[in-house]
């Protein structure tokens, strides 16, 4: 269910600009009927157009022209990689943030429940509280009459199992940020055998032989490289956030321990 509102998140990120020109064709169709008569006497319209034309085409429109005169054949992998890598990075986005509690306040409840209820009562607040923290105070407090060793030692293993969790999916992004730039430089290379062999058929070298190629191969180096950079921005984020976690899970286990210590709740 995640990643369907992720890929959907996605698809609206994408298509929006679509929608968007479709909404704009009927506005801008509808000024350029009002336009005055006067100013269809000026002196070079149909050059006045083109530049109005090339002013308002849109991110979107740009994109696109650039990803086919890079190629679709080259363009698409790269694309693919983008748009997968998204879709990991939006899910994990999401699966984080929720994931994330207050422990501090959570701590406040378990030590209120193991002063008017004992241990059954926390694990109950354990179970009703979602994310990786609240995961570990139960597995914690399903061993404290086993003695102190075992509690830290089923939060230890237990924790570990949790981070392993947290870190699902990190593994395609980094995937993707390294074979977005290889698929760029294939094109590239690709491009460049294609210039080559203009210049061996035609015996001459001339630039409208070797321009298509060379586009071919900037075009697609660029794309690979965008990618990996804003695939890795995401990556970094993603990284950044999990060592939150972990470090809260860490410091909330040892404040679990020294609570039931405190409260006598550990066997002998």
């Amino acid at each position: 269910m995640r990643k369907f509102i992720a890929l959907f998140m996605l698809a609206g990120i994408l298509f929006v600009p679509v929608f968007a020109n479709a909404q704009d064709a009927p506005a801008a169709a509808a000024a350029t009927e009002a336009t005055p008569a006067a100013e269809e006497t000026a002196a070079s319209p149909t050059v006045v157009d083109d530049e109005i034309v090339a002013e308002e085409q849109s991110f979107h429109q740009v994109i696109k022209e650039k990803f086919i005169e890079g190629d679709p054949l080259y363009m698409t992998p790269v694309l693919i990689c983008l748009i997968l890598g998204l879709a990991i990075a939006l899910e994990r986005i999401i699966t984080l943030n929720l994931a994330t509690v207050n422990t501090k306040k959570l701590l406040a409840k378990i030590e209120d429940s193991l002063s008017s209820g004992g241990v059954e009562a926390a694990k109950e607040v354990t179970r009703s509280t979602k994310g990786p923290v609240a995961s570990i105070f139960t597995q914690g407090l399903m061993r404290h009459s086993e003695g102190i060793e075992m509690v830290e030692k089923s939060i230890v293993a237990y924790g570990s199992v949790e981070m392993g969790r947290l870190e699902k999916g990190l593994v395609w992004i980094s995937l993707f940020i390294s074979l977005a730039p290889m698929l760029g430089f294939m094109g590239t290379v690709i491009g460049m055998i294609g210039a080559f062999d203009s210049i061996e058929a035609a015996g001459d070298i001339s630039p409208s032989l070797v321009a298509g190629g060379i586009k071919i191969a900037l075009l697609t180096t660029v794309a690979g490289l965008i990618v990996a950079i804003i695939l890795q921005l995401f990556y970094n984020y993603l990284v950044s956030k999990i060592d939150s976690l972990v470090n809260d899970m860490e410091d909330a286990s040892i404040s679990l321990v020294d609570v039931l210590v405190k409260h006598k709740m550990t066997g002998k």
